[in-house]
């Protein structure tokens, strides 16, 4: 029986069965046994898949945004349009019933499809997205309430995403949550700066540490549905984006940060670095590699922030950009060297 691997799932394999050999634990002829089994694949169709499908979808995004930015394209469209308000809500909220129903059947029927069933269920997102968007046109009163409306995508992307086991609807999902926690707090403090003395940043540190524990917590859960991993990635991002800007601004509104020091926007670059490193210690006590890369890329850009905060002023430009040309070269001779060292760790194709 042979299984099919790619090039590097097969140098791995052959790595721990020379491994196990050699400590005892294989004789020469099941090492041989077992390493001729594996045959490496020439081309990995599934990746090849999944990136097409991506790529398909991404272009079905950038076709949108050509359309609004046209806009005799788009004058035309609304003309077309412009005598029912209920056609252009109901036209793209049924094409999106359609492709959510072609999705859940082809999903069921034909599990072999993952990747275009997933795309057909995105093409549903993006026309509930619009949708919403003529929805909220005639709902308008000029109250600039649009919470609920991110609220109902919420609604439409979880239970989709939740049925689906889609990763991408659910993203959109945390997307469209982000959006509603933005949208309601900036309602709630009529647009104002503050919200129960929180500004922005502050409140998505809460938000995303919030989301960070509702996906620790209902990990099991999550696992089965296949959207652990896309949950805590969103969370880690809210977090650890709102932790940048807060290191930069502070709680301060624009005209109070203008006159802040240095000294008092500190404790905020240290309370980033703290979080990073906590991050990073997690990742290295359960070997969890998402946490390790969140905290190390988000520790490099406190400190690249820290260093353009305080000399860029100080520091003559030719001593200032060479520093950091250094700075990255030493960063990038680092790598090289782990790069090689792993490579080195393998066993020839």
């Amino acid at each position: 029986m042979e299984m099919d691997v790619t090039r590097k799932q097969a140098r791995i394999l052959r790595q721990a069965l020379s491994e196990w050999q050699a400590q005892g634990e294989l004789s020469e002829t099941e090492h041989q046994r077992l390493a001729a089994t594996l045959r490496p694949v020439a081309m990995d169709w599934k990746r090849l898949s999944r990136y097409a499908f991506w790529t398909s979808m991404a272009c079905v995004l950038i076709a949108l945004g050509s359309l609004f930015a046209d806009s005799d394209l788009m004058m035309a469209l609304l003309a077309l349009f412009s005598y029912s308000a209920i056609l252009r809500i109901g036209v793209p909220c049924v094409l999106a019933v359609l492709c959510y129903l072609w999705g859940f059947s082809r999903q069921r029927k034909e599990t072999q499809w993952h990747y275009s069933t997933e795309a057909i269920v995105f093409l549903g997102v993006v026309f509930t997205a619009l949708a919403l968007w003529q929805l909220g046109l005639r709902l308008d009163n000029g109250s600039g309430h649009v919470a609920p409306l991110f609220l109902l995508g919420c609604a439409i992307y979880g239970l989709v995403g939740w049925f689906a086991r889609s990763s991408l609807v659910w993203l959109f999902f945390l997307l469209a949550l982000g959006n509603w926690f933005g949208a309601e707090t900036g309602y709630m403090s009529g647009w104002g700066a503050y919200w129960l003395g929180m500004n922005y940043p502050i409140r998505f540190v809460g938000f995303g540490a919030a989301l960070l524990a509702g996906c620790l917590l209902l990990s099991r859960v999550l696992q089965a549905r296949q959207l652990y991993t896309v949950s805590k990635a969103m969370g880690l991002t809210y977090l650890f984006i709102a932790l940048w800007i807060m290191s930069i601004f502070g709680n301060y509104d624009l005209d109070n940060w203008y006159a802040s020091s240095h000294a008092e926007l500190l404790p905020w670059a240290l309370l980033f670095a703290v979080a990073a490193g906590i991050c990073i210690w997690i990742g290295l006590k359960t070997d969890d590699g998402m946490l390790r890369g969140f905290g190390l890329t988000f520790l490099a850009i406190n400190l690249y922030t820290r260093f353009f905060e305080y000399f860029w002023d100080s520091l003559h430009k030719v001593l200032f950009f060479l520093i950091l040309a250094i700075s990255l070269a030493v960063l990038g001779r680092y790598a090289e060297k782990l790069w090689h060292a792993g490579e080195k760790s393998l066993p020839p194709k």
